[in-house]
């Protein structure tokens, strides 16, 4: 597929030291959201535990919100790696519809594996980053190249990708007492997802 990852991940001309504190940071928070929940993170408590000044974190991130952010950056340009460059299904070399299947599946899990590190990245200022740009060129560029030929075809691609990106939106939109979605709802939501596009192909 003969697209670009989209640039999220380290800004171009990064100090070779500023590069290290991001990256120390990064790991340090995920630890602490493995340990802890993403609630427990701040930037007091991420500054001490790795060791650097509260200034070097405010500086490299700018808020709270801005360190979820940046993990979830991360963590998304990862995601369309896989579907650029790994291995077949979700990556090059599978038949189309599988790997529209495949795709739906796995954006569906990563979606909802990021819940909670998506909640903590809003703020005010700020929309849900929620990449779905990205999933509306792979899925229109994959329907094509499995034959599909309907009317009111990119309706049709907005539907799909909605259908992969809304649980994560609506997870975001519902109150902080609101439990996150089940991992069953995973499973769930990639088979409804799968007949979607096993009918649509017929």
């Amino acid at each position: 597929m003969a697209t670009s990852v989209v640039p999220f991940g380290r800004p171009r001309g990064e100090r070779a030291d500023a590069a290290r504190n991001r990256e120390l940071l990064l790991a340090t928070a995920r630890e602490m959201i493995a340990e802890h929940g993403a609630a427990k993170v701040t930037m007091d408590g991420l500054a001490e535990r790795a060791g650097l000044g509260k200034g070097t974190v405010f500086r490299r991130f700018g808020s709270r919100a801005g360190i979820f952010r940046a993990l979830l950056d991360a963590d998304e340009r990862r995601f369309q790696e896989r579907v650029l460059s790994g291995p077949p299904p979700l990556g090059p070399g599978a038949d189309p519809v599988d790997r529209l299947v495949a795709y739906g599946r796995a954006r569906i899990g990563f979606l909802l594996d990021h819940q909670d590190i998506a909640r903590a990245s809003l703020d005010r200022d700020r929309p849900a980053a929620v990449a779905a740009d990205t999933t509306h060129l792979h899925v229109r560029v994959l329907l094509d190249r499995a034959g599909v030929r309907i009317p009111a075809i990119e309706g049709v691609v907005i539907q799909l990708t909605a259908a992969l990106e809304a649980p994560l939106l609506l997870a975001l939109s519902a109150s902080e007492d609101v439990p996150p979605l089940e991992p069953d709802v995973a499973r769930m939501l990639g088979d409804g997802w799968q007949y979607l596009i096993e009918r649509l192909v017929r």
